[in-house]
C-alpha cells in the first residue's frame, strides 16, 4: 500500500456516492485526467504495476468528482476540487514512486531467480566440457566463463532475499532502505558476468571438442543475459530516484 496514500486524502472528502454514479468522461482538458497524465509522466517502475497505481487514483478522484457535483457543485469545478484534495504532483510523487520502486525490486529479483536455473545449466556445462591440459585460449575462457557463471549463481541468492524482505517478511521487518540499489548493481552485475560468459564462449567455441554442448552453455548463458538486462535497467533507474527511506 502507499504511505499516506492520495486514495486517503481523498477518502477525508465528502462522501463518495453510491456505484450508481455516473463517472467522470475521460477526455482532453479534464483537469483529473490532466493531473494523472502528469504524474505518470513523472513516475518510473513496471509498466503493469504504474498501471494499476494510476487507475487506483483515477477511481478516487472520480468519486470526489461525483461527490462534489452531487453536492451541488459544477462538474468542472467539482474535478478542480477533486485534484486540489488529491494533491500536486510534487506531493504525491515521493509516496508513489516509493510503491514502484518496490514494485521494479521485486521484478528484477524474479527475473534473477528465473534466469538461475539457466546459470545452473550452464555451469554444469561449463564442467563437463572444460578442456585439459595446457593453459590456451580455449582452457583460459571456460575458466572465466565457469567463475563468472558461478558468482552469477550465488548472486541469484539475493533475488529470493529481496522476494521475501519485500512480500511476507516485510510485515515484520523494515524493508531495508538500500536494498533497491544493492538488488539493482547486484543485477546489473549478473547481466555484465553472463554478457562476458557468452562473448568468451561464443569466441572459442570452434576450439574445444565439445562444440555441441558449449554451444547449449553459450545460448544458456546469452538467455539469462536477455532474461535480466532490461529489469536491472530499470531497476538502476529506479534506485537513483530520490524517494522516502523505504518502510513496510
Amino acid at each position: 500500500m502507499i504511505p499516506d496514500s492520495p486514495a486517503d486524502r481523498l477518502a477525508e472528502g465528502p462522501e463518495a456516492p453510491g456505484a450508481g454514479a455516473s463517472a467522470v468522461l475521460r477526455k482532453a482538458g479534464d483537469p483529473v485526467e490532466e493531473h494523472l497524465a502528469a504524474l505518470g509522466a513523472a513516475l518510473h517502475g513496471p509498466p503493469a504495476a504504474k498501471a494499476r497505481l494510476l487507475e487506483e487514483l483515477r477511481g478516487g478522484l472520480q468519486d470526489a468528482v461525483a461527490a462534489h457535483v452531487q453536492a451541488g457543485v459544477d462538474r468542472e469545478r467539482a474535478a478542480e476540487l477533486a485534484v486540489r484534495e488529491c494533491g500536486a504532483v510534487d506531493e504525491l510523487l515521493p509516496a508513489c514512486q516509493h510503491e514502484l520502486t518496490i514494485a521494479q525490486v521485486r521484478q528484477t529479483a524474479r527475473a534473477t531467480a528465473a534466469a538461475t536455473p539457466l546459470l545452473v545449466a550452464a555451469w554444469y556445462l561449463l564442467h563437463t566440457t572444460a578442456p585439459s591440459g595446457a593453459w590456451h585460449l580455449s582452457h583460459t575462457a571456460h575458466l572465466l566463463a565457469t567463475r563468472l557463471t558461478t558468482f552469477t549463481a550465488l548472486a541469484a541468492f539475493l533475488a529470493f532475499a529481496a522476494i521475501a524482505l519485500t512480500g511476507t517478511l516485510a510485515r515484520w521487518i523494515p524493508t531495508p532502505s538500500r536494498l533497491p540499489r544493492t538488488v539493482a548493481w547486484t543485477s546489473t552485475g549478473v547481466t555484465a558476468s553472463m554478457a562476458v560468459c557468452t562473448l568468451a564462449l561464443a569466441t572459442t567455441m570452434p576450439l574445444t571438442g565439445h562444440w555441441p554442448l558449449t554451444t547449449l552453455a553459450t545460448l544458456l548463458t546469452a538467455a539469462s543475459h536477455a532474461v535480466t538486462a532490461g529489469p536491472a535497467r530499470a531497476s538502476r533507474l529506479c534506485a537513483r530516484l530520490p524517494v522516502p527511506a523505504l518502510r513496510p
